[in-house]
């Protein structure tokens, strides 16, 4: 009897044991584990889950379940339940369905003229053998905003005011990693211009090539770059004054090698047509608004959104223009895709296997930068940076953290 019993527990711990295993590394339970809580996607859309050997179904009109591909006939939540076999419930996930969102895709390569709200401090300087911005406590990185409360719009503004001083202590405001400072600075009489100096070099505007990734018809907005416009020397992202979108022609590409990143090369300030404005550089990108509608030649129809429960693994495209042919379809394929709760650049991992793209630029290079991805008819992110060490390999954020950051703006307004 003890040793049937013993058996008996012999045979059980097997069998936890293999289903333990295949609990762990088998397909299903590895796609299981992929699935979010909450599943997004447009009225309209379909979508085919990859679960191994589990069942999803659900019990409300408004979805479409069929061999496990999903289909929204209404906007809504509505729960789907997860059954092993069909038959062993074992998880639910929830289904949040909107009202289909399109966006003209980007593409377009874009001048991006800036000016910014301060000046920049991008070092100290001696005057007469000592620096008074470096006395004062001033370092490289940060934005001068105001001296005696006057506000400062220039470089050459702030240079004036200085001077004015006549070595009168001037009382400085500026603002170093998002908080405001004030500070007494002593100018001293520069004996070679017989002008009073403050010792430090600054910058007020920048200007560049990037990627237009999106425009939003409903009210004329646009999203471009992906990431922030930093200064050169300091790497601070620049606060915008002011700024201009312009139309860009590519005159010239610099192919990426590694560990040296390529660039593509533009031509806009000679000849400027002004595209539209810009508001705001943030982390994630660029945004204003564009004076006219833009309609990109590929797809004048626009396309719709998606989300970043929807991108997988496998082919995709981006739309960059690297030469004088204008906007073209390159395929990419996404190597990896992060499930991510807050915003981010690096929301995908990209590899470029377009044989075009790869003999005229080597991959990804610098001013590709907001080339949108497209994936299965959908806009689901935007191109942000290029491995250093691989130009054929970049990071891509998704298209929601973007616009998540235009609506903001909008509302904001």
């Amino acid at each position: 009897m003890r040793k049937n019993i013993g058996w008996v527990r012999k045979t059980c711990g097997v069998l936890l044991s293999l289903l333990t295993a295949w609990m762990i590394f088998s397909p299903t339970s590895q796609a299981l584990r992929e699935l979010p809580e909450i599943y997004r996607l447009n009225v309209g859309d379909s979508y085919a889950f990859k679960v191994g050997t589990a069942v999803l179904s659900s019990t409300d009109e408004r979805l479409n379940l069929s061999n496990n591909t999903l289909t929204v006939k209404e906007k809504g939540e509505a729960d789907i339940a997860i059954n092993l076999f069909g038959l062993f419930p074992i998880g639910r996930m929830r289904v949040q369905a909107g009202d289909e969102r399109r966006l003209m895709p980007g593409g377009a390569a874009v001048g991006v003229a800036l000016a910014t709200r301060g000046v920049l401090v991008i070092g100290v300087s001696d005057v007469s053998g000592k620096s008074p911005a470096q006395s004062a406590g001033l370092r490289a990185g940060d934005i001068i905003q105001s001296v005696n409360g006057q506000a400062v719009n220039s470089s050459q503004h702030l240079v004036e005011l200085v001077s004015a001083s006549k070595g009168v202590p001037l009382s400085l405001t500026f603002e170093r990693n998002g908080s405001k400072r004030t500070v007494t600075l002593q100018p001293t009489l520069d004996a070679s211009s017989g002008l009073y100096r403050m010792g430090a070099w600054v910058r007020d505007s920048t200007a560049g090539v990037g990627t237009l990734s999106y425009y939003d018809s409903e009210n004329g907005s646009y999203g471009a770059l992906g990431h922030a416009i930093n200064d050169s020397d300091t790497g601070k992202l620049l606060p915008v004054r002011e700024g201009s979108l312009l139309k860009a022609d590519i005159v010239d590409v610099k192919k990426g090698q590694k560990g040296n990143p390529g660039e593509l090369r533009g031509s806009f300030l000679r000849d400027q047509v002004v595209l539209g404005s810009i508001e705001e550089n943030t982390s994630l990108g660029i945004f204003g608004e564009l004076d006219a509608p833009y309609v990109n030649p590929l797809y004048p129809d626009g396309l719709p959104i998606g989300f970043q429960e929807s991108v997988r693994t496998g082919p995709a495209t981006i739309l960059s223009t690297v030469g004088g042919e204008g906007i073209q379809e390159y395929s990419v394929e996404i190597v990896q895709a992060s499930r991510q709760m807050a915003p981010s650049q690096k929301s995908m991992i990209l590899k470029v296997t377009d044989p075009r793209l790869l003999e005229t630029t080597g991959g990804i290079v610098q001013g590709m930068s907001g080339s949108p991805i497209l994936q299965n008819g959908h806009i689901v992110g935007a191109v942000t940076h290029v491995f250093v060490d691989d130009p054929t390999h970049g990071y891509g954020l998704y298209i929601e953290w973007m616009l998540d950051v235009s609506e903001a703006l909008d509302h904001a307004a």
